[in-house]
Parts: C-alpha cells; structure tokens; sequence
C-alpha cells in the first residue's frame, strides 16, 4: 500500500478516511495506533490524552466495552495537511442495548502521513436492532 502522506488533494484524502476506516474496522488496538504519531494528542469526547500507549488503553477499554463494533467514515472536507470526516458507528452495550454514535473529526497529519492530533465529537443515540445499518 503506498504511503498516504500531504499534501493531500481529494483522491488522496478519501483513500485516507477509507483506510481509517477500513484499520478502525479491524479493531486491533496495537495495529490501529501504528497510524498516529509516537506523540500524538487525542480529545475524544470529554477525554483528552497523548501518545500511542494511552491510544491503546483507551482504544483496548473501547471496544471490550462497544460489543459488534462497527464503524463507517466519510470525508467532509480537507486541506493541506488536515483531513475532516463524519462519522457513524454502531454498537451494542454489555446489556445489549444496541447504540449509534453519529459525529465528526478533525485530523492532522504530519509530513510522513502519520496523524498527530485528533478531535472528536460524538452524541449516542439507543436504536432497536432492527433499526441497525450496519449488519
């Protein structure tokens, strides 16, 4: 796979979200952080934390904690070296409540196509499983 790297122009920046999502989708923490700078600062929600080994605690809490994981990306917008995606994803709770997450991300990468700081916002809304996207 060649390196996705900025500046990014749209063929590229929609390759990006794609492989995002395509990593997220495999849910593997330790691969999933190879995508972010050693250093790299994250807000996700009302959480705020850096580096690679704190990108895979929470990611590693994540995912025992959304059962049946699964997410989608789309591109909203891009320049540079920075990339915007909406988002959905969908999961279930450990009482099989069935949730979607719908929001957005902001992106920044550096020069070698690793990203170096990610924002995210999200709001959970309960779905019955019959209303799921994503099967």
């Amino acid at each position: 796979m060649a390196a996705l790297v900025p500046p990014f122009d749209e063929d590229s920046a929609r390759a990006k979200v794609q492989r995002a999502e395509d990593l997220w989708n495999t849910k593997d923490p330790a691969r999933v952080a190879l995508a972010y700078t050693e250093d790299s600062v994250w807000r996700n929600r009302d959480l705020f934390f850096q580096g690679r080994e704190e990108i895979i605690d929470f990611l590693t809490e994540k995912w025992q904690l959304e059962k049946d994981y699964r997410l989608r990306k789309r591109l909203f917008c891009f320049s540079d070296n920075k990339i915007a995606v909406e988002f959905e994803y969908e999961f279930r709770d450990e009482k099989g409540q069935w949730w979607r997450a719908y929001g957005i991300e902001h992106w920044t990468f550096n020069a070698n196509g690793l990203m170096q700081r990610r924002d995210m916002s999200a709001n959970n809304i309960p779905i019955k499983e019959e209303e799921r996207m994503f099967t």
